[in-house]
């Protein structure tokens, strides 16, 4: 399948520029301006546009995929997806369970919120505003997520969501059926193989494991969507970090 990349150059509402070094002449650079406002209406109109990019490659034949700094541009992607009449099964690879609320969340944090999000729980502004049907939770599979707040867990427990500690359990277990969507967190990587993360996580699966799980899942032919929550470019002097993400990334978009 031919892919479709977008380069969304932000962390939440704050530039990244060095995001946009990855860029090729082949992929669109999604950098509108901001209004004033507060973070979440300026994070509003930075995944409008994304979402309405992701409408149009799906419309002609391209599969989107989204490079940006944080997983809240997830949201745009979904709605985007579901315009133009796609409704997949979605897989979170990250080291943490963004299945915060304001109820759980001991930080406050909204980059720690977004799959709750997606599923209809919390905050819901950004998804309302883009126009994102909720994803019913069983249609989640989350894995990884070794480092989660402690209510963060117990929703995570108590949900529907389907919670695989062992990306490697991914090499076997049954795909389901339909198109994927694929979600892929940098710091899920062992942090000694990719330091370059803001949030880093001991004890993460190696660079290896995750290329063997990719090229199962590029294999099925039911990746339809790709999005990547980069490394931190201004914590990577030398380019190890982007190059294993971005090999990765190429691994899972090679069919």
């Amino acid at each position: 399948m031919d892919n479709r990349i977008f380069v969304t150059p932000f962390f939440l509402d704050q530039p990244r520029p060095g995001l946009k070094e990855v860029a090729r002449a082949d992929m669109q650079i999604n950098e509108p301006d901001l209004p004033e406002g507060d973070v979440q209406e300026r994070m509003i109109a930075i995944q409008r546009p994304l979402s309405a990019l992701v409408t149009t490659a799906v419309h002609n034949g391209k599969r989107p995929v989204s490079i940006a700094g944080d997983c809240c541009t997830t949201i745009g992607v979904l709605a985007g997806l579901q315009k133009a009449g796609l409704w997949p099964t979605l897989i979170w690879f990250d080291a943490h369970g963004d299945f915060n609320t304001w109820e759980t969340t001991p930080s406050g944090f909204l980059g720690g919120m977004p799959l709750a999000m997606l599923v209809g729980r919390g905050e819901m502004r950004m998804a309302e505003a883009l126009e994102m049907e909720t994803l019913p939770e069983e249609r989640v599979i989350l894995t990884d997520a070794r480092d989660l707040d402690p209510e963060e867990a117990m929703a995570v427990q108590e949900s529907a969501v389907n919670h695989l500690s062992d990306v490697e359990e991914l090499l076997d277990a049954p795909l389901p059926k339909g198109p994927l969507y694929v979600h892929f967190d940098v710091d899920v990587i062992d942090v000694e193989e990719v330091p370059a993360v803001s949030y880093p996580a001991a004890d993460g699966p190696s660079v290896a494991l995750l290329g063997q799980v990719f090229d199962r899942l590029a294999a099925s032919g039911q990746v339809a969507a790709v999005s990547l929550s980069s490394w931190t470019p201004e914590m990577d002097p030398d380019g190890r970090s982007r190059e294993a993400a971005m090999a990765l990334l190429q691994r899972l978009i090679s069919n």
